[in-house]
């Protein structure tokens, strides 16, 4: 018999650091064209948008926004396994949460490396879905990734939960109209977090318990 239970787990910041790999693709994709990369602080602030809406932050123009992006994915694509890492405690979070529901991830990263990443670090067996930047037209914050797990997965929205690390993630899970727990382990601060009116965990082992006692 299937859980009732559903838990939809972020990846950047909620699950993994992949940090360095997402650093060092950047300035592959300046590097490319002889410019140089915006501050890694100011990257870092942006992780957790799709990859177009952080380079036309930085001032990258429309009509060449998708060739930086290319050129991210090529370098991304090559080293993403080596210098990304699970959190401490996310496997034991997602081993834990697959006891008592139903797990998949939403994340605005594309769904082909985020499947290559889960089954590197030993985890794609344990989620029935995994939606990426490729299967949504409208990413986080919008409601629609959400709602397209949910879809797949053949469920209402009765007892589902989102664990993410930005407020991207619970406002897209505030919109979708599940709960939501926030994480301190990624890139959004407490006071952040707090605002978006999510419960604010230390990271996701500490969230699935929170779900699991709620």
């Amino acid at each position: 018999m299937k859980h009732e239970m559903i838990i939809l787990f972020d990846l950047d910041g909620t699950l993994i650091d992949s940090t360095e790999a997402i650093l060092e693709s950047f300035h592959a994709a300046y590097e490319g064209v002889g410019e140089s990369a915006p501050p890694a602080a100011n990257i870092i602030k942006q992780i957790g948008h799709p990859l177009d809406v952080m380079f036309l932050e930085f001032g990258v123009s429309q009509q060449s926004v998708w060739e930086y992006v290319k050129r991210y994915k090529a370098h991304y694509r090559q080293i993403s396994r080596a210098k990304t890492t699970l959190l401490p405690d996310a496997k034991k979070a997602v081993e834990e949460a697959a006891g008592f529901a139903r797990l998949g991830v939403v994340t605005t990263k594309t769904r082909e490396y985020s499947l290559e990443l889960l089954e590197h670090m030993g985890l794609l067996h344990y989620f029935e879905v995994v939606i990426g930047r490729e299967d949504v037209e409208h990413p986080k914050p919008h409601p629609e990734p959400i709602l397209s797990a949910l879809s797949k997965l053949q469920v209402t929205k009765s007892k589902c939960w989102m664990i993410g690390d930005t407020c991207l993630d619970m406002i897209s899970a505030n919109e979708a109209g599940i709960g939501r727990v926030a994480v301190l382990c990624g890139y959004g601060s407490r006071d952040e977090l707090s605002d978006c009116g999510a419960f604010v965990a230390e990271n996701a082992l500490e969230a699935v318990k929170f779900i699991n006692n709620a």
